[in-house]
């Protein structure tokens, strides 16, 4: 009974979504990819709300309820049956009567399992699409026959776009790059490469009394360099946020110099994504616990390798979802720990071929700690860890590494 109302939700939400689309006309902008969506999307709406009326999706719409939902309107969550009678009587009065509409949407398209994306195809098709990034082994692999299915069902996002559409692409994954072949819209290609059409260059940590506060970097488009500012972040993650999104802005005819602006003054990065956040014992947190990858995953170790003269803590918990890659993934990213960190805490069952990997690769095993959960590992923690250290904390969603954050948040000092 519960799945017959669910697809008879879906089904009717999917017909108000379209209906409403092909009434008000927006512009669409729609952005998949295995990691980096989220951060694309925030950024890309940071350098358009100033000059445009833009709606983007809100927390985790990016399925086949949350998509609709974020065409329909502004809703942020999900409250309970009468819920869904407001969103239907809402969305027919406004097919009924014209009323105010964004004139750009920003939509997340996950791809979860297979036909995902096609199925968010057919309630809106994009004029421009944006690629984030996918990796050698995505996430939600688990669901998908092989990575190559996967890649296909992500790639259904650029073939659909139309002549006047554009494809922005990640120039520096080789997955992603791959798929400018597979659209008839224009191309514009971000990244790190010689070859990207935006090119990012100069990425530095900067800090601020001492403390480390953010990023700079610097973005080359056709000779013209162009310095940009992110504060309270760390990584490449949101440096290629910002350039995907920058392409956006480009293609709406906005200026390189708006766009470094508008994204300092309102760009607001997702809660648990690379966030620098201030620790007991004076301490730095990076907050990356809102979920892992092997690809997001390796980009944030390299990041705290990055820093220097703090003993570096990584807390990394397990990366679910990768089905038969699962072993190989955790152990590679104990040979990069191996590199990079000083002290390593690993918690859940798959963690901890990350921790044998290390060891085998030389890290000392006397500066270990595993747990099997974040409950059991957080007071632990709070214990080990001391003055000046940098600590980074990532894993899976369902691993609830973000209990530990804020155990180690600085306003809980004087607690417990």
């Amino acid at each position: 009974m519960k799945k017959k109302l669910l697809n008879f939700l879906k089904k009717n939400l999917k017909k108000l979504a379209h209906a409403t689309i092909w009434r008000y006309k927006p512009l669409v902008i729609a952005i998949t990819g295995s990691v980096g969506k989220t951060s694309a999307k925030e950024a890309t709406y940071a350098i358009l709300k100033d000059h445009y009326k833009v709606r983007k999706a809100s927390g985790n719409f990016n399925n086949e309820i949350g998509v609709p939902l974020t065409i329909l309107g502004e809703w942020e969550e999900i409250k309970g049956p009468l819920f869904w009678l407001k969103v239907v009587f809402v969305s027919l009065f406004h097919l009924l009567i014209k009323t105010s509409y964004p004139e750009i949407l920003i939509l997340e398209y996950a791809a979860d399992k297979p036909n995902d994306i096609k199925y968010l195809l057919e309630i809106a098709r994009p004029k421009i699409g944006i690629v984030t990034a996918i990796g050698e082994i995505p996430s939600h692999i688990e669901f998908y026959a092989d990575r190559d299915a996967l890649v296909r069902e992500k790639t259904r996002l650029v073939e659909q776009l139309p002549v006047s559409g554009y494809a922005i692409l990640n120039c520096d994954d080789p997955l992603v790059k791959r798929m400018e072949v597979k659209t008839r819209g224009k191309v514009m290609t971000f990244g790190f490469s010689f070859g990207a059409n935006f090119r990012i260059t100069n990425l530095e940590n900067f800090f601020e009394d001492d403390k480390l506060a953010g990023i700079t970097f610097k973005v080359n488009y056709q000779g013209n360099v162009t310095p940009f500012k992110i504060k309270g972040v760390l990584g490449r993650s949101h440096a290629y946020a910002a350039a995907a999104a920058s392409c956006v802005g480009l293609i709406l005819e906005l200026n390189l110099v708006q766009i470094s602006e508008s994204l300092f003054k309102n760009y607001k990065p997702a809660s648990h994504r690379m966030n620098l956040v201030k620790g007991i014992k004076d301490t730095l947190i990076i907050d990356d616990s809102y979920n892992a990858s092997p690809l997001s995953m390796r980009e944030a170790i390299v990041s705290l390798g990055e820093i220097k003269n703090h003993r570096r803590i990584a807390v990394l918990g397990d990366m679910l979802e990768l089905g038969k890659y699962s072993d190989e993934a955790h152990e590679e990213i104990g040979k990069e720990v191996a590199k990079k960190v000083d002290f390593l805490i690993c918690i859940g069952e798959k963690a901890k071929l990350i921790a044998e990997s290390a060891i085998k690769h030389n890290f000392d095993k006397n500066k270990i700690l595993i747990f099997n959960n974040s409950d059991s590992a957080k007071k632990m923690i709070k214990k080990e860890i001391g003055n000046f250290d940098v600590i980074l904390i990532k894993g899976s969603h369902a691993m609830q590494l973000d209990k530990i954050v804020e155990e180690l948040k600085r306003e809980n000092e004087n607690e417990n």
